[in-house]
């Protein structure tokens, strides 16, 4: 009998451990700018946001906790009037590198177009049907994308079926009165953020994810000049979509270089010269606005 209750406690234990959810979300609501009204409400908000982002299945595949995927959520409110909030979203991501204690940022982006009704303590209902409330349509959406980009960057072109997901959040909103969803708005948000990686003239920005993080850095813990020389040759897939300019603006590209320049400086300050050299002069064609950074890369 005992040899069969601990069995039975094993399992339990083992489906526990296995099936949790694919995010580790900190959820953070500033509402400084805000005077003279309950502030009980905001804490309200984070609470709900922080279950409804690390509480949801948003894949059916098995995660154990320790391959959640980091992730921070900052709401900055600068309106409430009633039920309605208006803001700006900042969403970061990184994933761990092999062997090492080192994460490297995937995303960091700003949306301004943050706009939503919440009533306090309603339940945040949401449907990949239907657009029913912009702020869990919106969270659902970055959800989706941050698992999107991370299985991108441990397998080739890996996380498609998430891009789609964020698709259809994007299709049902183009009815919605918020903006942020539709491609006449601006040619940075969240229709122009999805468009680009599915699009499959701009293959290239997820081949380059995949390169740099599984092929360059989590090989540099053991074979440091083959990681590097790894991503050095990815960045020869944006050098490509930069040159074609299918488009006058490719958002997807903008996010990819300032999730990375930092990074790419740090890695290549320790490179010889002449990978120093043609790494450096690809950088400064493909993001110009940058180019008095990327100059550390040849002080060495």
């Amino acid at each position: 009998m005992k040899k069969i209750f601990g069995l039975v406690v094993g399992l339990i234990l083992f489906v526990q451990g296995t099936y949790s959810q694919e995010l580790r979300c900190n959820v953070q609501v500033n509402s400084s700018q805000i005077q003279g009204t309950n502030k009980q409400v905001f804490q309200t908000l984070q609470t709900a946001m922080y279950e409804f982002m690390n509480n949801t299945a948003w894949t059916n595949h098995m995660y154990t906790n320790e391959e959640r995927i980091e992730c921070n959520i900052l709401i900055n409110l600068q309106e409430h009037n009633g039920d309605e909030f208006k803001g700006s979203i900042q969403i970061q991501s990184s994933r761990p590198t092999f062997n090492t204690s080192y994460n490297t940022t995937v995303l960091n982006f700003k949306d301004d177009d943050l706009r939503f009704n919440y009533v306090e303590f309603a339940p945040l209902e949401f449907s990949i049907t239907e657009h029913r409330s912009n702020l869990t349509s919106l969270l659902a959406y970055y959800a989706y994308i941050i698992i999107g980009l991370d299985y991108d960057t441990f397998s080739h072109l890996g996380g498609t079926a998430y891009y789609q997901k964020a698709e259809q959040i994007v299709n049902n909103a183009q009815n919605a009165q918020e903006k942020g969803w539709k491609a006449f708005e601006s040619r940075k948000n969240r229709y122009w953020f999805i468009e680009n990686f599915l699009n499959d003239r701009y293959k290239g920005l997820r081949e380059f994810l995949y390169r740099y993080h599984r092929l360059g850095l989590d090989v540099m813990d053991s074979k440091e000049a083959v990681g590097r020389a790894q991503i050095a040759e990815s960045l020869d897939l944006l050098q490509k979509i930069y040159r074609q300019k299918p488009d006058p603006y490719l958002f997807a590209f903008e996010l990819i270089m300032r999730a990375k320049s930092d990074e790419l400086i740090n890695i290549f300050s320790e490179s010889f010269m002449a990978e120093a050299d043609r790494v450096y002069k690809i950088l400064v064609e493909i993001d110009p606005t940058n180019s008095d950074k990327y100059i550390k890369i040849k002080q060495q």
